[in-house]
């Protein structure tokens, strides 16, 4: 990724939480069929903000377990390439440590949802 995609993708993260947190006025009917604006708002409910909580929350776990697979593929596969005799001790202990981080990172995405239900 480029630096400029980069700064792009950061800066419509930052335009979208705040798109998300921007109070809208209610229209409120009045007896007389008149349409006002409540006068109250608020920027997020507790409920959004523990749903909101819990889906950031499994995607972090997500994008954290996927980064850490990745890294053990690549140090396993640049181990394999320095040293090939030890092809099958490297891959072993490869998978071992990939279904260890899959295993937490499952948990932790389990959990973040559960918070949203």
């Amino acid at each position: 990724m480029s630096k400029k995609m980069a700064t792009l993708a950061l800066v419509l993260m930052a335009t979208g939480m705040l798109l998300m947190l921007v109070p809208t006025p209610a229209a409120a009917q009045t007896a007389d069929g008149v349409n006002e604006v409540a006068a109250e708002h608020t920027l997020i409910t507790t409920d959004g903000a523990r749903k909101l909580g819990g889906a950031i929350g499994a995607g972090l776990a997500l994008i954290g377990g996927a980064a850490g697979i990745g890294r053990i593929g690549a140090a396993a596969v640049e181990s394999i390439a320095r040293q090939p005799q030890a092809n099958g001790q490297i891959s072993t202990a490869m998978i071992i440590t990939a279904a260890l981080i899959e295993g937490a990172m499952l948990f932790a995405v389990i959990v973040g949802l559960l918070a949203v239900l």
